[in-house]
């Protein structure tokens, strides 16, 4: 499972306060290696998910696992809504995001606030929208996770979820397993000084229960019309539902 795949393998502290710190820890180098490490293919990934969103112009959007913003920003420029709010564990990753809205004075439309995905400060059926990109693998329990962004969608409002998945043909499966399990942890370890963080990867994208299983509990927690559409011969995937 998911939940006891940890950061930093140390069994006294939560999943929760791992991921944090890790975040916290990784935070200056996150948006360098990401799109270094994907190729830049991440960006194109997000610019899908977000277009699942197009015909159903949400005008409130919480971003869980917002981190430095990229998926936020990226809905604020294709959706044009009233309001974001982006919500994450890491205060080191939020100050990266601050910096990046008050650059392109988006404070008006964008805010960011620590708080943890699995008791969200929100009201009952409150957004038109709610979104994460490669979060909901390190929610510490996932079916309380995604059922409390349910919570807060208003009543068909739509969730959009992006998340790595594990390729299944040759010779994609076992090109991504080597470039995962060796590339991904020594480039990491370089430049993040961070090397947990960077083995952590392939290890929660292995327990994460992708694909139809994670259809399956998006049902399970109430979510309606779910689907999921794999990008980049599966390597990751777009999940939608709606309440």
């Amino acid at each position: 499972m998911s939940e006891n795949v940890t950061p930093y393998k140390n069994k006294e502290i939560a999943k929760k306060e791992q991921v944090a710190t890790m975040f916290n820890n990784i935070s200056k180098t996150y948006d360098f290696l990401n799109h270094f490490l994907s190729l830049g293919i991440d960006i194109i990934w997000r610019k899908k998910a977000i277009d699942e969103l197009l015909k159903d112009k949400p005008q409130t959007i919480l971003d869980v696992a917002t981190g430095t913003g990229d998926f936020a920003f990226e809905a604020l420029e294709k959706l044009k809504p009233n309001k974001i709010i982006g919500v994450d564990i890491s205060q080191g990753m939020l100050n990266i995001a601050n910096e990046k809205i008050k650059k392109r004075g988006k404070s008006d439309v964008f805010e960011v606030k620590l708080g943890d995905s699995e008791k969200l400060l929100f009201d009952d059926s409150t957004f038109d929208a709610v979104t994460v990109a490669f979060g909901v693998r390190n929610f510490e329990n996932l079916e309380k996770g995604i059922a409390d962004m349910l919570r807060v969608l208003k009543p068909n409002g739509k969730a959009v979820i992006l998340e790595f998945s594990k390729p299944k043909a040759f010779p994609i499966k076992q090109l991504y397993n080597f470039y995962f399990h060796y590339v991904t942890p020594t480039v990491g370890k370089v430049f993040s000084k961070d090397a947990s963080a960077y083995s952590y990867l392939p290890e929660s994208v292995a327990a994460f229960p992708d694909g139809k299983n994670f259809i399956a509990l998006m049902d399970k927690v109430g979510y309606k019309n779910t689907k999921f559409k794999p990008l980049a011969f599966g390597i990751c995937s777009i999940y939608t539902g709606t309440k």
